[in-house]
């Protein structure tokens, strides 16, 4: 059972007009942004724009995602200073990053060193309700069912299609999905099958990191982009948009929501 999040610490003194109301002055909660150094075996690796929480689980779901540790194992020495906002990771086996370096787009902006071109496309025999994705949303939503209460961040979750696994919350909707998988890792929870929610738009880096999760479905209250849509029909993953109240719209294999098929032009 995942429990309801605390809400974010209040921020400045926001001024609000209105036509009927004028000038009323009152608290605003806004997400903290703080830069995190990563270095990996003595090297500096990448600079993570993040949200000062979780941030062991987004070290090692960003490892994990970049393909430099496939378990916990793979990890002699983890240290994570929230002071002076550095992680420091020594692998049991130096693995440098292959490929080049990647920023991701979104608010949050993050780093990446693959472009998905060498995934495999996603194996998996999940089907679930619209009903049903339209109701671990609502769950996902109702942890923070103010927006205010979120301060302008992301919210993500895992779902197994009837519960809420893991769930996540960052400036940055790719810090996210790296702080779920991180989660897991931790849990021992397998993000194979299941199903990602988010708040964020889905766009090309979140596709490549459901896939890397193996995940079959990735759910958002928005709108992927084109390139991500793209990326769904190769990988085999299901992309829901739009998923707000009682309606949802499926741009990829609509099959895993049982709705009909048909053939792309």
């Amino acid at each position: 059972m995942v429990e309801r999040m605390p809400a974010a610490p209040p921020g400045a003194v926001v001024h609000s007009w209105s036509e009927n109301r004028g000038w009323e002055s009152s608290p605003s909660s806004l997400g903290e942004e703080v830069a995190l150094v990563l270095y990996l075996d003595r090297v500096e690796l990448a600079t993570l724009m993040c949200t000062p929480e979780k941030l062991n689980f987004l070290v090692a779901g960003f490892l994990r995602s970049e393909g430099l540790i496939e378990r916990l194992d793979d990890i002699a020495v983890m240290r994570v200073c929230d002071e002076e906002r550095v992680a420091d990771v020594r692998l049991m086996v130096p693995k440098p990053p292959v490929g080049r370096r990647i920023l991701t787009s979104g608010c949050g902006g993050g780093v990446t060193f693959d472009d998905g071109n060498s995934l495999r496309p996603v194996a998996s025999d999940l089907k679930v309700e619209p009903s049903s994705v339209l109701q671990r949303m609502r769950e996902m939503l109702h942890l923070y069912p103010d927006p205010a209460e979120r301060g302008g961040m992301h919210v993500s979750a895992l779902s197994d299609g009837e519960r809420l696994l893991a769930v996540a919350r960052d400036v940055g909707r790719h810090n996210t999905l790296d702080k779920i998988w991180g989660e897991c890792l931790f849990r021992e929870i397998s993000t194979e099958g299941r199903m990602l929610l988010t708040t964020g738009r889905i766009s090309s880096e979140m596709m490549v990191k459901a896939a890397k999760m193996g995940v079959p479905i990735a759910v958002s209250v928005n709108s992927p982009t084109a390139r991500a849509v793209d990326l769904a029909e190769q990988l085999g993953i299901t992309v829901v948009g739009y998923a707000r109240g009682s309606r949802l719209s499926v741009y990829s294999h609509p099959e895993r929501l049982m709705a009909p098929t048909t053939t792309r032009s």
